[in-house]
């Protein structure tokens, strides 16, 4: 069941949802997220998914691997939340999570009602758009916000342009 969104409610704003991982196309998802917010007056959050590992060691060495993890995640959400307060000005949200990457996407989707697009980046490969956008694309109209897919060759002027 989806619930009601609350973006444009009196004191609540649209925000924006980029997903934000190792794959390069995701810096066009992020780029394109940050320019719609700020012509539109709304926010943006950015969310890292660490995916379920092989997480079954002895204890010391799984929580090295999980504190191992959440830096990377942490590194990695701070990168692009530079490029984006140097580039557009704006100063995002920044989540990380533990799981699946569509299952945690759709909590955070549920948890935080103000959020109202899903900003994902598609991957030039010829095996296609990448596992998230295909993941995601395969839950059809189930999906709880409208998602906005942004072709990795997109160049920074034409993602201004767009957005």
């Amino acid at each position: 069941m989806v619930s009601k969104r609350l973006s444009r409610e009196a004191g609540h704003r649209r925000k924006f949802l980029a997903i934000i991982d190792d794959t390069p196309e995701c810096e066009r998802a992020a780029a394109y997220a940050a320019h719609r917010v700020h012509s539109t007056g709304g926010a943006l959050v950015l969310l890292f998914v660490i995916e379920p590992g092989d997480f079954q060691h002895w204890l010391g060495v799984e929580q090295i691997m999980r504190e191992e993890a959440l830096a990377t995640a942490n590194a990695t959400l701070d990168v692009q939340a530079t490029k984006i307060r140097e580039t557009v000005g704006i100063e995002p949200e920044l989540v990380v999570r533990e799981g699946t990457p569509a299952e945690e996407i759709h909590k955070l989707i549920e948890e935080d009602q103000d959020i109202a697009i899903l900003v994902l980046a598609a991957g030039n490969a010829k095996e296609g758009p990448g596992p998230l956008v295909s993941s995601i694309a395969g839950k059809g109209a189930a999906f709880p916000v409208p998602v906005t897919v942004v072709p990795h060759s997109l160049t920074d002027e034409e993602i201004r342009s767009l957005a």
